[in-house]
């Protein structure tokens, strides 16, 4: 099937690249059937943007498969935040003092962790969520030694139009002088560049399963 055939080229091109990124397949928008295809490939991780059509889909795929790690890339509504704490094991879009305060209680509250990367508004865009670049050394601070949240590192969307490259290095050296070491960067156009540069997980879903049905 076409999604295997993808999904086992872009896996190739990431092992030839970095064998140590991990790819975050963007099931947003697709069905249960394909995402099986990959489970029965003995893939692993899966992003969606969405906290209620997350725990419409996988709710009961990871009550069976414990192993199956589900990632939240979209933006995050604080209100929201509850539920996407009981079905995600990392959240790529942490970026206010507020969601991080709710996390921090929720964790406090119950026998659960999540690993946290922080968005950066790399391209400094008034349409897209992130921390303003100025902010986030405090930020990471705050996250880390005040509410003592696991931050993997960051994770940015760079401006639509324009290359990704200068964003991507930029985004590295913030995590390098922060001391952290992961990096959420890179998908289905520009995955191969962010691997080049430093990306530690890259998340692709078109180029896996073609366009999205809704």
């Amino acid at each position: 099937m076409q999604v295997i055939q993808n999904f086992l080229k872009i896996k190739n091109l990431i092992l030839n690249l970095n064998p140590n990124t991990k790819l975050i397949a963007v099931t947003k928008g697709h069905g249960i059937d394909k995402i099986k295809l990959l489970i029965h490939h003995n893939h692993l991780d899966f992003g969606e943007n969405k906290v209620q059509e997350a725990i419409h889909k996988w709710k009961d795929i990871v009550s069976i498969n414990k192993m199956i790690n589900l990632h939240l890339i979209g933006a995050l509504q604080s209100n929201k935040a509850k539920d996407a704490f009981k079905i995600f094991n990392y959240i790529h879009s942490l970026d206010s003092e507020k969601l991080a305060q709710i996390f921090s209680n929720l964790e406090i509250n119950n026998s659960k962790k999540i690993k946290y990367f922080i968005q950066v508004n790399i391209g400094n865009e008034p349409q897209k969520n992130g921390i303003n670049i100025s902010f986030v050394s405090d930020f990471i601070q705050y996250c880390k030694n005040d509410l003592k949240l696991n931050i993997l590192g960051l994770m940015c969307i760079p401006p639509i139009n324009d290359s990704p490259d200068s964003y991507f290095l930029k985004l590295k050296k913030l995590n390098d002088d922060n001391n952290l070491n992961d990096l959420s960067m890179g998908m289905s156009n520009d995955f191969q560049t962010a691997i080049k540069l430093g990306s530690t997980y890259v998340r692709v879903g078109t180029s896996i399963f073609g366009k999205r049905s809704n």
